[in-house]
C-alpha cells in the first residue's frame, strides 16, 4: 500500500509539474465555449469516460458540459475535450480528424508525451499528457502493473476545472 501511494503521488506530481501551462490552455479553450454560447463537449473513451461522468453528475458539475455522442453536430462556438488512454486510439483519432476538418478547436488528454509523431497531439489545439505509459509497480514476473489512467485523468480534470471555473466566473 505504501509503495502504491508513493508511486501515485509521484505520478500526480509529475503531471502537475509538466502540464501546468497545458492545463491552463485547456481551461481557456473550454471557457471560450461557455463565454461564446457554445458547448463544452466531453468525449471520454474507455475508462476516461469517468471524467465525463464526474463533469456531468459530480458534486460540482462542469458548467456548459455535455457528453459527446457519435454523429452529433458541432457548432463553431463548441469546444471539445477528447480524453483517451492512448493517443493511438482509433475512435479518438477519428473524432480528432473530424473536428480538425471542421475547424472545431479541441483539447486532448492522453498518456503519451508530446512529439515524435503523436498525430493526436498534432491535430489538437492543446494537449496534456499523463505520462502513464507503463505500470507503476513491479510484479513478480519482472513486468509492471497498476495503470491508473482514470485516476490521472480525474486529477487533470479537477485542475482544468479550477482554472475554467475561475475564467468563467470572471465573465459573470
Amino acid at each position: 500500500m505504501k509503495m502504491l501511494t508513493t508511486q501515485i503521488n509521484g505520478l500526480l506530481q509529475r503531471i502537475a509539474g509538466n502540464s501546468e501551462e497545458s492545463i491552463e490552455e485547456t481551461a481557456r479553450l473550454l471557457a471560450q465555449a461557455t463565454i461564446g454560447e457554445g458547448r463544452v463537449i466531453l468525449a471520454g473513451f474507455g475508462e476516461m469516460a469517468a471524467v465525463t461522468e464526474t463533469a456531468l453528475f459530480g458534486v460540482e458539475p462542469l458548467s456548459g458540459a455535455v457528453r459527446y455522442e457519435k454523429g452529433m453536430e458541432f457548432a463553431t462556438a463548441d469546444r471539445v475535450w477528447l480524453l483517451t488512454r492512448s493517443a493511438t486510439d482509433a475512435q479518438a483519432l477519428e473524432l480528432a480528424q473530424q473536428l480538425a476538418d471542421s475547424f472545431i478547436p479541441f483539447a486532448v488528454l492522453a498518456a503519451e508525451k508530446p512529439g515524435n509523431g503523436n498525430e493526436l497531439e498534432d491535430l489538437a489545439y492543446t494537449y496534456i499528457s499523463t505520462g502513464l505509459t507503463r505500470g507503476l509497480l513491479p510484479d513478480d514476473k519482472g513486468g509492471r502493473i497498476v495503470q491508473p489512467h482514470a485516476l490521472a485523468a480525474l486529477f487533470v480534470y479537477e485542475a482544468v476545472k479550477l482554472a475554467y471555473d475561475e475564467m468563467v466566473s470572471d465573465e459573470d
